[in-house]
């Protein structure tokens, strides 16, 4: 249980789940077992959100800049837990603003239209990006769920921003100059902004 909360920065993280339904090419799990705090995000169980709010129990969070949900699986495929658990943050008078790092597939995963049930538990969302087109969203992030991936990841960004306070895109420097600006043209349409991050960070 170690493993479902740890230290990255000056944030608290919380590693729910190591199921994901995308392969991406640039998954920072292909070449370390650990983050931060943690040995290993490798987990033998997902953990439950009782288990996860016992650890937190006598925990001071008021000296974490956030809370986020991110670690080596799609925080979506462990959604009930997410949702208990961020509810028990929101709940408490020390916690930083709570962040969700995701690939923006959770309506798909879920089969269900989760946008609205971030309301008032998740102030930021961030969300991968990846690619300017659903052909190369698909070469670079192999999603289960085929080309349909790309077009129901930009929904899931858009209606986030009726529930969610801060939404913003992420790509991998990794990507070509041009493509990066391709990436950024898409995220300018929709009035979201888009950070670039180093491979590996």
């Amino acid at each position: 249980m170690h493993n479902a909360i740890y230290e990255y920065g000056p944030g608290i993280y919380f590693n729910m789940t190591n199921k994901c339904p995308c392969e991406c090419a640039f998954c920072v799990r292909a070449g370390t077992e650990g983050l931060g705090s943690a040995d290993s995000l490798w987990l033998d169980d997902e953990p439950n959100p009782g288990q996860v709010i016992a650890q937190l129990e006598g925990m001071d969070l008021s000296g974490y800049t956030e809370a986020v949900f991110c670690g080596f699986g799609e925080p979506f495929c462990a959604l009930e837990s997410m949702l208990e658990v961020a509810a028990h943050l929101k709940s408490r008078g020390d916690c930083p603003a709570v962040r969700v790092n995701t690939n923006g597939l959770g309506d798909l995963i879920s089969g269900q239209h989760t946008p609205p049930l971030l309301k008032g538990l998740i102030d930021v969302i961030s969300i991968s990006l990846n690619a300017p087109t659903k052909e190369r969203y698909t070469q670079l992030c192999r999603p289960a769920f085929g080309e349909s991936s790309f077009e129901a990841m930009l929904k899931f960004a858009r209606e986030c921003k009726e529930f969610v306070p801060i939404v913003a895109f992420s790509v991998v420097d990794v990507l070509a100059r041009e493509e990066i600006a391709a990436c950024e043209k898409i995220a300018d349409s929709l009035g979201i902004p888009l950070r670039v991050r180093e491979f590996g960070g």
